[in-house]
């Protein structure tokens, strides 16, 4: 069974920063090309970062380029986000992905808030 756990959410200020993790399982991680979503309240669901399966190519949407870094450890089996200079739109429910480097891939996890506000 596929899971992806994710974890490191919270509630930030405008500038601030936070690293996301998901612990992944059920399937050979390092195979896999994994990404970010992120969906805002009363909006779709939104890809922010993408990762091909080795680690060395890594892909952003304009709006957070420069400001989120997506990395992997594969023999953690463990995708991560770095978030830096949080804005007040960044605010929203943030899934990790298998099986793309951009879209929604095969299965998203349950999702874990990060809620940027003054």
């Amino acid at each position: 069974e596929v899971q992806l756990v994710e974890s490191g959410g919270g509630s930030v200020q405008p500038g601030g920063s936070l690293r996301l993790s998901c612990a992944a399982s059920g399937f050979r991680f390092g195979v896999y090309a994994m990404s970010w979503l992120r969906q805002a309240p009363g909006k779709e669901l939104e890809w922010v970062a993408g990762i091909n399966n080795g680690g060395d190519l890594a892909y952003y949407p304009p709006a957070v380029k420069g400001r989120f870094t997506i990395s992997r450890d594969n023999d953690k089996n463990t995708l991560y986000l770095e978030l830096n200079n949080l804005k007040t739109e960044d605010t929203a429910i943030y899934y990790c992905s298998y099986g793309a480097s951009a879209g929604k891939g095969y299965a998203q996890g349950q999702g874990t808030q990060i809620t940027v506000s003054s």
